[in-house]
């Protein structure tokens, strides 16, 4: 009698398992929305540098925020006093808490498990009002922060988080945007040359609501800033923007996702860098799912970097995946390159030497973003900034 041989388990794309170990659990996530997701930092292997959410990462610099002992307890933070927005500290165990996101990576689930209290900035006013949150008093000591930031119901608002100074940060930021509200978030790293700074933003964005999500990365040794903006309500509407200026040495990385969950989703992603001098690295990754009950989602990325000197690099990779085919439109652009010689010579044309012809490139590729804004004081404050990066790059 012939003996029945059962079936060899088929792991995803039809590759076969082998029978020397549990291989098929081995096999790299390939969907951002299956990566496994925990508050505990225990849940979370050690960051060897291999995996696919750290291999562009100078994971040995962040060594004290992966796997040493952060104090979470409440940063040094100040407020604009504005009616329609309160700021509170309250406990972990706060049911405001957990309602955006939740950590995907070792980095953020560290300081989910080291916080205190959280730093909760509520807009109520159906007007629309401008609140600054300043963390520029921080030190060497690395920190936990978890900070939740809510729009209520019809509110508007923007909000801006100024980090400068020095640091050794790893924070969670909540992002909660009521049914019918319009919510602009900005985060200005302007960090001295020495800070390390770790960041995941989570995001979900209510009913016929809105929400402008903007970065300015600037200043710090290394900064992650990694924003999730989930629009898992109807007619719910995300815009991630983002400017970045990497100096020598300087590493700048936004890993961005946008998950369309609902009918009739809209998204725009545009993120916009440029690098100069030797060992300036930036990363940009940027993910979107449109998932099968997102029927009637609009959406696009696009990532431009522009080189300004040898001996940088710029990593660029846009991702689209879509389970419907029911949808208004969906596309991506990466591009990475030096200036336009066109431009430069129809400057020069017109009487302006070379070197200002190129200062006005880059002037008018970053302030595309930084224009989106909406406070004149932030806006002419970043101005002035890139103007000195620029200045720097001409000496």
């Amino acid at each position: 009698m012939t003996q029945a041989v059962a079936p060899q388990e088929t792991a995803q794309h039809g590759l076969t398992a082998h029978s020397d170990g549990d291989w098929a659990n081995r096999v790299p996530v390939q969907t951002r929305s299956e990566r496994p997701k925990s508050t505990d930092v225990a849940d979370f292997a050690e960051v060897t540098g291999r995996e696919a959410v750290w291999k562009y990462t100078p994971v040995a610099k962040l060594d004290a925020l992966l796997n040493g002992r952060l104090d979470g307890g409440r940063l040094p933070v100040s407020v604009s006093e504005i009616a329609g927005v309160t700021a509170e500290w309250v406990s972990r165990d706060d049911a405001r808490i957990g309602r955006a996101g939740t950590p995907e990576e070792r980095g953020a689930a560290a300081a989910w498990s080291a916080f205190g209290e959280a730093h909760v900035v509520t807009v109520s006013s159906e007007e629309p009002v401008t609140a600054v949150v300043t963390r520029d008093a921080l030190d060497a000591a690395p920190r936990a922060a978890h900070t939740v930031i809510e729009a209520a119901a019809h509110a508007q608002g923007l909000v801006i988080l100024e980090n400068a100074g020095s640091a050794q940060l790893s924070e969670n930021v909540e992002i909660v945007v009521g049914d019918g509200a319009k919510l602009t978030v900005v985060s200005v790293q302007q960090w001295n040359d020495d800070a390390i700074h770790l960041a995941s933003h989570y995001a979900t964005v209510g009913r016929d609501a809105s929400l402008t999500h903007i970065v300015v990365s600037l200043g710090g040794g290394v900064v992650r800033l990694n924003p999730s903006i989930h629009l898992d309500h109807e007619g719910a509407n995300g815009e991630a923007l983002g400017a970045y200026f990497a100096d020598a040495g300087q590493h700048l990385e936004h890993q961005v996702y946008m998950d369309h969950d609902a009918p009739h989703t809209r998204s725009r992603v545009t993120y916009k860098g440029a690098l100069q001098g030797e060992g300036a690295h930036t990363v940009w990754i940027g993910d979107v799912l449109i998932r099968n009950n997102a029927t009637g989602t609009d959406s696009y990325e696009q990532n431009r970097n522009l080189v300004l000197t040898e001996g940088t690099r710029a990593d660029s990779i846009p991702n689209l995946e879509i389970e419907t085919g029911d949808i208004e439109g969906a596309g991506h652009a990466s591009a990475t390159g030096r200036f336009d010689d066109e431009h430069i010579f129809y400057l020069q044309s017109r009487g302006i030497s070379a070197e200002e012809a190129r200062r006005l490139v880059v002037r008018g590729f970053l302030f595309e973003v930084i224009a989106r804004i909406g406070d004149a004081a932030t806006e002419e404050r970043l101005h002035a900034a890139v103007e000195a990066e620029l200045a720097d790059s001409a000496r």
